[in-house]
């Protein structure tokens, strides 16, 4: 199993501003590279506090690779219906280039209500959006001259520049929260999938099993295997009772911001997402504690975040890569660098073999 670290800024004014949000992150991420993880990941937001601080994960992973030189970069994710896919596939390739091909890049379809209507685009097509820009780009990544005419986008004789340096084109990932059409399209399609196991991994057991069942049946004969990223909160302290203390401060941080950005689901319907009214409530009446055990954060002293890692990957029924959100709730960076660092020099090399 490979780890890497997983951003999504969820700061306040008050509680970090965009300058020291992102030197530490920046920080951190060199850290990580420096410890032995894979991978660095960011995502894309608007105008909540809840990611906002950063609508171009692009920007911050170039800013990544001129600090580093081995740790994947990956987009976790840019959101297709909020651009064109000639942009998406130059401003990838681009990144591509400057990292020397380190970038995998991660799209997700966008949830947050506010978001659609600022940006004027209809919640209810944004499936096929996402599904329409997606495969525009892998077009652009790989032919000359693609020509497209589409609800959303019309274009002729394109040839996207610059080139993808990772031939035939980077690593593609998409994400899948509750909708089983969505996992069985990813595996369909070949892609690579993310999940947020947001409470219990059993939940999403299942689930990895539709993606799986898809992707061998449509790739099996290729030799190509399916590829499951997860990202959880991560704490880890020199006791447990340490690490809980910090996790149930943070983590009700969190999850408040959370809330706050999608309290338009209280009231708010959307045939494309069944199941999503109401989660503004459903984050408020969260318990902390609930999530670390649970399954859907790890923490505790080295020796229990062992354990409820190989826990974890069982109950999900096994992913190939945990991507750690260790700075969570506006966490202060010393804080966040002692998980980063006890979890490298006495959680990996016992976990690496799972």
């Amino acid at each position: 199993m490979r780890f890497g670290l997983s951003f999504l800024p969820d700061c306040t004014p008050e509680t970090k501003s965009p300058q020291t949000y992102f030197s530490d992150a920046l920080e951190l991420s060199v850290q990580a590279e420096v410890g032995g993880l894979d991978s660095v990941k960011m995502t894309e937001h608007y105008l909540h506090h809840y990611g906002g601080y950063c609508p171009s994960p692009l920007g911050f992973l170039s800013a990544v690779a001129a600090r580093t030189s081995s740790v994947r970069l990956m987009t976790g994710c840019v959101l297709p219906v909020f651009h064109h896919p000639i942009q998406l596939a130059a401003e990838t390739a681009q990144v591509d280039a400057i990292s020397g091909g380190r970038l995998d890049v991660g799209f997700a379809r966008a949830y947050l209500p506010d978001e659609f209507d600022a940006l004027g685009v209809d919640m209810d097509e944004s499936n096929d959006r996402f599904r329409e820009t997606i495969r525009a780009v892998l077009r652009i990544w790989t032919e000359e001259k693609v020509s497209e005419q589409t609800p959303f986008f019309s274009y002729r004789d394109v040839t996207g520049l610059p080139r993808p340096t990772q031939q035939p084109h980077p690593p593609v990932w998409g994400a899948a929260v509750r909708t089983p059409e969505n996992f069985a399209w990813l595996g369909t399609e070949g892609l690579g999938l993310l999940i947020t196991p947001l409470i219990s991994p059993h939940e999403f057991r299942d689930h990895l099993t539709v993606y799986r069942d898809a992707f061998e049946a449509a790739h099996g004969a290729s030799g190509l295997p399916p590829r499951v990223t997860a990202s959880l909160p991560l704490v880890v302290a020199e006791t447990d009772e340490a690490a809980e203390e910090i996790a149930e401060t943070y983590l009700r941080r969190y999850l408040d911001v959370w809330a706050e950005a999608v309290n338009a689901w209280d009231r708010r319907e959307s045939s494309a997402y069944r199941g999503y009214s109401g989660f503004g409530w459903m984050l408020r009446g969260l318990q902390a504690e609930k999530l670390y055990t649970e399954g859907g954060a790890i923490v505790g002293s080295p020796a229990t975040v062992i354990d409820r890692i190989r826990a974890f990957n069982r109950h999900i029924g096994g992913v190939d890569q945990i991507l750690w959100q260790i700075d969570f709730g506006a966490m202060p960076l010393p804080k966040a660098r002692q998980t980063l660092e006890l979890f490298c020099d006495q959680v990996l090399p016992e976990v690496t073999t799972l």
